[in-house]
């Protein structure tokens, strides 16, 4: 079998960094996503970046305050997984765009 990895980016409207992550944590579980740890850092006076390591790979977000979006990036070898996370981010962006 080969090994085969799919990527998601997108840009999503800025919303509080706090409240979208807990969005995206919620979204990767209900995918079926495992995440084995969260590493997330503030920057002064503003922004974020923070980083998801799943099981699966791997999930990004980084804010732009000053731009009004935020950047997000999925990584996964599981196709399952990331398809449902698709589903889940669009059906957000339906009622957050």
């Amino acid at each position: 079998m080969k090994a085969k990895m799919y990527n998601y980016y997108d840009w999503i409207k800025y919303e509080d960094e706090k409240e979208f992550v807990k969005k995206c944590e919620k979204m990767l579980v209900q995918s079926g996503f495992k995440i084995l740890k969260k590493t997330e850092h503030y920057f002064e006076p503003i922004g974020y970046t923070g980083l998801f390591l799943l099981a699966e790979s791997h999930f990004a977000i980084h804010s732009f305050p000053e731009e009004e979006k935020i950047y997000i990036e999925l990584s996964s070898c599981v196709k399952e997984f990331y398809d449902n996370f698709i589903v889940n981010i669009k059906e957000y962006r339906k009622y957050n765009s």
